[in-house]
């Protein structure tokens, strides 16, 4: 087993200016993949529900994309994370960050 960190990238999907999704899901989706080739780095990714509220304190519910790194320096994690920023035209991203301990595991017949 090896101890490496995860970096989960939280995207809203509804545009900033609008508030409202622009694309389709699956546009967002390709674009993210494009982006994580770009940086030569693997990835899982979920498309989730997620619902905050503004500093005004409207709530809003929108799509969301969680990109999932392992063992991906930060400095990388906060470039990808900038670019989706801009990319997908969102006021910002979150990201978390864990301790995880990875395995693979392989069978041979």
């Amino acid at each position: 087993m090896k101890k490496v960190k995860q970096a989960n990238i939280y995207i809203g999907l509804n545009d900033s200016f609008t508030h409202e999704q622009i694309f389709d899901t699956e546009k967002y989706v390709s674009i993210l993949k494009r982006v994580c080739k770009a940086y030569h780095v693997a990835f899982s990714m979920n498309k989730i529900d997620g619902g905050y509220f503004h500093d005004d304190g409207t709530y809003v519910e929108e799509n969301s994309l969680v990109l999932s790194l392992l063992d991906v320096k930060e400095d990388v994690v906060e470039e990808i994370s900038k670019d989706l920023c801009v990319f997908f035209n969102q006021e910002s991203v979150m990201v978390t960050y864990s301790d995880a301990m990875i395995q693979f595991v392989k069978e041979r017949i």
